[in-house]
């Protein structure tokens, strides 16, 4: 026998020989029967890990090889709590969640002896000060008013709000927390697309309610659009607003499945679908095919809720065919009254790690094309822009602001808020917080009322260190903000103006044909109204 051989089989021979050889003597000795219980155990793993077929690192080392499957079960938790440098995002930095937790418990975020940051690596940012700073304003006043000149109801939204998280992806209470920290604060709570829960409904916060491509709440047996119950759900007062989404950051262009052994008899009635049937959110909206059909439903939904703001929500993917929709908008004079950019960065439920990594535009740069488009085309000013991705603290706010969002969403900023510690197991049901799970059990931890407080605390003191960085910059209100306020290191010797890096489109230029840069004009000449696919 090779020494090899004995060395890995030496640990469990040697658990296996003490349990037979100590079982003369137990009955004399109490402390020795509490040792050999321990080996015979150990033994039974040992023959177990020897017997089973699916993992070869436990049949060559019985008993130890289970050492590497408990060490990597617990990577994550060593890393975050014992590894993890403050900057290192994961998908969320040590800093920026401190940021979070800080704001949402009321303490001081302020932070001593210098910045931690190394303000000359390239891509570092910042925003520059003013010789002669403003008076602070109230954070209360930045607010946004939604609604074009097609709506009969606009709605005055936060500059800041909960960004779409479906119950059944979070808990009962962590939706009861968001939606009353939500009415507390006097800003909105976005449904996500799994419909209006009792939940949401319970502390009568403001909703904006997503509509996605299963159309659940509002939605035929077989999955369809029901125009009726859609009526029903959109007349609450409630409801102040429409969101279509067609594609969100974490998965655009994918769809997803709620398994059936997930749809409770609450979330089945929630969303008006069958219980022991895998929950389907088909990759494509069966209501609509082309940029016409798209503003055509959106009139629809606004003449079926009485007039309420109705927009969209999206992750850009082919420029020309958010140019498409722009053309339909010329064509039929239909026009959303809101558009969210959502960025590849954002997402809070689990995704495909090609989606994840390699799907989507980022939100910045989804942004600066949304905004330019609109501009370019003379509708800037009629609909309003949402920003939401990775967004949680006052300069992640300031930042889309500056390149042309007027207001911005959060989800995880949020989830932080109300307990959330990044475990990154949204998925399995095991949310260690009660934030991400049906788990009766585990979601009891999750206390309505104190994490409500923490919700509205996060979103006044997030605005109120807006308020303090805009004061700074010299600036009165969020409005004021511009590209030229925003600059980022290019390189050990250059920093640049954001309005210096970019290509920002006059008032109509799309339509005179003098677009400066090739880029805009191409994706325009490539765009259809009547199809998204491209002109070539």
């Amino acid at each position: 026998m090779s020494l090899s051989l004995l060395n890995r089989y030496a640990f469990f021979a040697f658990c296996v020989l003490f349990t037979l050889g100590s079982l003369p003597f137990v009955g004399s000795h109490e402390w020795l029967w509490g040792l050999a219980s321990i080996t015979a155990l150990l033994s039974a793993v040992g023959l177990n890990d020897l017997l089973q077929t699916r993992q070869a690192v436990r049949r060559n080392y019985p008993v130890l090889g289970n050492i590497r499957y408990l060490v990597e079960a617990i990577r994550p938790e060593i890393r975050q709590y014992l590894l993890e440098a403050d900057g290192d995002q994961l998908p969320f930095s040590r800093a920026q969640r401190s940021l979070v937790y800080a704001r949402a418990k009321n303490q001081s975020a302020d932070k001593a002896f210098g910045t931690l940051a190394d303000v000359y690596q390239s891509g570092f940012e910042f925003i520059g000060h003013s010789m002669l700073p403003a008076l602070h304003v109230d954070p209360g006043t930045f607010r946004v008013s939604i609604g074009g000149p097609q709506c009969t109801q606009p709605y005055s939204a936060s500059l800041f709000n909960i960004s779409a998280m479906s119950f059944g992806s979070l808990s009962a209470n962590a939706i009861r927390a968001l939606n009353q920290g939500a009415r507390l604060g006097g800003f909105y709570h976005d449904t996500g697309e799994g419909s209006i829960s009792p939940y949401h409904r319970e502390h009568a916060g403001d909703l904006v309610w997503e509509l996605g491509s299963g159309y659940f709440g509002c939605r035929h047996e077989d999955g369809s659009f029901d125009p009726q119950r859609f009526a029903e759900q959109a007349a609450n007062p409630q409801v102040k607003m429409i969101e279509i989404k067609l594609s969100q950051g974490a998965k655009p262009g994918h769809g997803g499945i709620l398994p059936k052994h997930k749809v409770s008899a609450e979330i089945a009635l929630t969303r008006g679908v069958p219980m022991g049937q895998d929950c389907i959110s088909p990759a494509r909206h069966s209501a609509f095919a082309t940029p016409i059909e798209l503003l055509r439903f959106i009139a629809q939904l606004r003449e079926l809720s009485a007039g309420k703001p109705v927009g969209f929500k999206f992750c850009l993917g082919h420029p020309w065919e958010f140019m498409g929709i722009a053309k339909a908008m010329l064509e039929t004079g239909i026009l959303p009254d809101f558009i969210v950019v959502d960025g590849k960065e954002g997402g809070t439920g689990a995704a495909p790690l090609e989606f994840t990594d390699h799907i989507g535009v980022p939100l910045r740069e989804g942004l600066l094309f949304v905004h330019n488009t609109l501009v370019g085309i003379g509708l800037r000013e009629q609909i309003k822009i949402g920003a939401s991705g990775k967004i949680v603290s006052a300069f992640d706010i300031a930042s889309v602001l500056a390149i042309g969002a007027d207001w911005a969403n959060s989800a995880r900023g949020f989830m932080f808020a109300i307990g959330c510690l990044q475990s990154q197991a949204c998925h399995t049901n095991k949310c260690p917080t009660g934030v991400a799970t049906q788990d009766p059990l585990r979601q009891r931890a999750l206390v309505v009322p104190d994490k409500a407080e923490r919700v509205r605390s996060f979103h006044r003191n997030t605005l109120k260190g807006l308020a303090e960085m805009l004061a700074a910059a010299g600036l009165e209100h969020p409005e004021q903000l511009e590209a030229k306020h925003l600059v980022r290191r290019m390189s050990a010797s250059e920093i640049k103006l954001y309005s210096q890096l970019h290509v920002f489109l006059a008032p109509g230029q799309l339509l005179s044909g003098e677009v400066s840069g090739e880029f805009y004009s191409r994706m325009w000449q490539m765009a259809q109204a009547s199809s998204f696919s491209p002109l070539q």
